[in-house]
């Protein structure tokens, strides 16, 4: 699965990131953190543990087992009777059970069936109608086999969620980390303006009023940096609660970490996207979700099996080699049916078969009821798959815009100062073209951190995020 996952756009974007500097996170690091550490993930690695524990609890139906039964009653000196058995059973998967033991039977009232003195015997229980093809002890081995699979789907749904939040988190705080760097940037240039305007003015070549709007715009931008700022430590903080450590204590970003910045390199009209028929067809097959159904249809089908049996009558045959000490019978050297042996059968059959129709009929419906879930589910997930990819290919669309803008805003900004430079302009104008250029910029930043939040959310739809 691990290799089909690499296939895709998610991780074929996020490879180069890998080798990052200590302190830059990527997102990446982020995910692998996220895997590793998180309590979240932790518990869903417990759930997965819990239903192996169940698994090896149901194996124990098949463990052979030693038994001892010795009894023995005196009154008034008289030894009525004394009987010492024990034995070993051993059930197999077939159901078929295989039994062994030893008996040491003495005294004056001994039951009619009761061997005197000591004998051995090796005897055999096969189920010829019901419990044949499966019984109780099958079904359950089966079911908790086929549920060690479905909590490791379940596990990775959880995961899956859990990746999203992070991955979503992550791209936020990218976002607000490259705002903040804009803005100081853009303070440097505008402290920078503020200086070539008073030295201006001392010499006599600008207006006093100049200052003034330098000023005034200085502030604007120290408000927004100041803000941009505020929000980076927000989205700082919300990203630390998906980070722990190999001690399982909580992880604070500090100021020196930051977010790899490759991602503002990428240019989106680059990135083959896989066809939508692809990732629909693949999400078929991967999906959690959908894996997690299908085993829960399996263990129903199990029962279903196992239910069908209760409407064939019992009839077991039983028979024992017996010999007399403590030697066992040699069916190899003796006849099946010779003097030593003890043999029966057992059958029974309710009359009406109510209970086992009904049970019956429950698991045909919720057969029934399953395969109409999953339909649902599959309709979901292509729902949100279609969705997410119409999301992206509007993104890299909008891009193409976007870029435009954000030259073309860049070329008017310099034009204007440069005017403004030799007096052909207005400070006033200058500050537009700014304010209009950090618009546009921030605007690009922000599509990108959507689409690759929206590619992430894509992959969850698919259902492998990670």
């Amino acid at each position: 699965m691990k290799s089909n996952r690499m296939r895709y756009v998610l991780l074929a974007l996020l490879m180069p990131l890998l080798g990052v500097a200590q302190n830059t996170l990527s997102i990446t690091n982020t995910l692998d953190l996220i895997n590793q550490y998180h309590p979240i993930a932790k518990q869903a690695d417990l759930k997965v543990d819990l239903s192996k524990a169940a698994l090896m609890s149901t194996r124990g139906a098949f463990d052979p087992a030693f038994y001892l039964n010795n009894e023995q009653k005196t009154l008034n000196g008289k030894n009525y009777f004394y009987y010492n058995n024990p034995e070993l059973k051993i059930p197999t998967w077939y159901g078929i059970e295989f039994k062994a033991g030893y008996e040491n039977n003495y005294g004056d009232n001994l039951s009619a069936e009761s061997t005197m003195g000591k004998s051995s015997y090796l005897g055999v229980s096969i189920p010829l109608l019901k419990d044949l093809l499966i019984d109780k002890r099958r079904s359950d081995l089966a079911q908790s086999k086929i549920l060690v699979q479905l909590t490791r789907e379940e596990r990775q749904l959880i995961l899956n969620d859990l990746y999203l939040d992070g991955a979503s988190s992550f791209w936020q705080w990218t976002y607000a980390y490259q705002k903040q760097l804009l803005f100081t940037s853009i303070l440097k240039n505008a402290k920078e303006r503020l200086n070539f305007i008073r030295k201006s003015y001392q010499s006599g070549d600008r207006a006093a009023i100049d200052t003034v709007e330098g000023l005034l715009q200085l502030q604007n931008i120290m408000n927004l940096q100041s803000q941009a700022w505020s929000d980076q430590i927000e989205e700082q903080s919300k990203l630390s609660n998906f980070l722990w450590d190999a001690r399982q204590v909580p992880y604070e970003l500090n100021e020196t970490v930051q977010p790899d910045s490759n991602w503002l390199k990428t240019d989106l009209n680059q990135i083959l996207l896989p066809s939508l028929l692809q990732v629909i067809e693949e999400a078929s097959v991967i999906h959690p979700k959908i894996k997690l159904l299908n085993f829960k249809s399996d263990i129903l089908q199990v029962e279903k099996q196992y239910k069908a049996q209760n409407l064939l009558p019992t009839f077991r045959v039983n028979y024992n080699f017996l010999n007399k000490g403590y030697q066992f019978a040699n069916p190899v050297n003796q006849s099946l049916y010779t003097n030593n042996y003890k043999a029966g059968v057992q059958f029974g059959l309710p009359l009406f078969l109510r209970q086992a129709r009904g049970d019956l009929k429950q698991a045909t419906i919720k057969i029934a009821q399953q395969q109409e879930e999953t339909k649902q589910v599959k309709l979901e997930i292509e729902n949100k798959i279609k969705k997410y990819y119409a999301e992206l290919v509007a993104l890299k669309n909008q891009q193409i815009t976007t870029n435009a803008s954000v030259d073309n805003a860049k070329k008017l900004l310099d034009a204007e100062f440069q005017r403004f430079e030799i007096g052909e302009s207005s400070l006033f104008l200058v500050n537009s073209r700014e304010l209009k250029y950090i618009e546009v910029l921030l605007k690009s930043y922000e599509l990108k951190t959507k689409f690759f939040k929206t590619l992430v959310a894509l992959n969850w739809a698919k259902g492998s995020v990670y």
